[in-house]
């Protein structure tokens, strides 16, 4: 079903996907498009709907604005419109527990790229409901690397080795400012994930490795109300979600070796814990 919501004076749309069997208390997962896609695009690249019956999760494929999110890097049209997505997606999680009884302070909010980016800025911005945060091709820009959320977030996050859009060692945006400057910088994988163990208050050390032929999974636990962060290295993988074939003309490797969707529902399902329990 789509439904729309006025955030700001803007129209702005989202469909929901609700299990066939609800858990109980049910969550909410955010799936968030990247630049110059929308909610159908991810609905139909990834397999959110078939994990949402696995899983008993409630799914919602939210429409950026002109195709894209305002991700707190001030480079994509909705950052320079100055569309307020921390509220769009806010009231997409009230709607929910309004309309389907979904938990309110046990969202899941995934993205890839810029969708990817912008769930790193709303775990940090509305922590008390987002539990847990998956970004997949995206590290965490680094205008908001000193933000400080109020609750710990556990993390998953997937990069590919390969990805020239947005490489796992971090870099700046392609689009320039107004006289050529670079801007838009986002962290590393390695960054990225060391800022949210320390976000988390997680212990320090190595952590769990796993290493395969095609990826390196790194898993640290115990953080703040039972948090993990998971950063999961893809070899040769590029700007792509790993586990689904890339859709026509997109011309960047992509693994095959595990289902993003499934493995951020199987991490997420028991790091669901109540903001009282989670808070910083």
């Amino acid at each position: 079903m789509t439904s729309e919501l006025e955030i700001g004076g803007i129209r702005r749309s989202f469909t929901v996907k609700l299990p066939r069997a609800k858990a109980r208390p049910m969550p909410l997962v955010l799936v968030l498009h990247g630049n110059g896609g929308d909610g159908s695009m991810m609905r139909e690249w990834t397999t959110f709907d078939r994990q949402a019956d696995e899983w008993g999760m409630a799914v919602a494929y939210p429409d950026g604005h002109e195709g894209s999110w305002a991700d707190g890097r001030g480079v994509t049209a909705a950052d320079e419109a100055g569309v307020d997505d921390v509220a769009f997606l806010h009231a997409v999680i009230d709607w929910s527990v309004e309309q389907h009884g979904t938990a309110p302070d046990r969202t899941i909010v995934a993205g890839m790229s810029n969708g990817g980016i912008m769930a790193h800025r709303l775990a940090l911005a509305a922590s008390d409901q987002v539990a847990v945060l998956a970004a997949v091709a995206a590290g965490l820009p680094a205008a908001l690397s000193g933000q400080r959320p109020t609750h710990g977030v556990s993390a998953m996050l997937i990069n590919g080795t390969a990805d020239s859009l947005l490489p796992i060692t971090g870099g700046y945006s392609r689009r320039r400012g107004p006289s050529g400057e670079l801007r838009g910088r986002t962290l590393s994988l390695q960054e990225t994930a060391d800022r949210w163990r320390a976000i988390n208050g997680c212990p320090a050390g190595p952590g769990r490795t796993r290493v395969t032929d095609a990826s390196e999974r790194v898993d640290v636990d115990g953080g703040v109300g039972g948090t993990q962060v998971v950063a999961w290295t893809v070899f040769g993988c590029g700007h792509t979600w790993p586990g689904t074939p890339v859709p026509g003309g997109w011309d960047e490797p992509v693994s095959l070796e595990f289902d993003a969707a499934e493995e951020i529902c199987r991490f997420a399902r028991p790091l669901l814990a109540p903001a009282a329990t989670r808070l910083l």
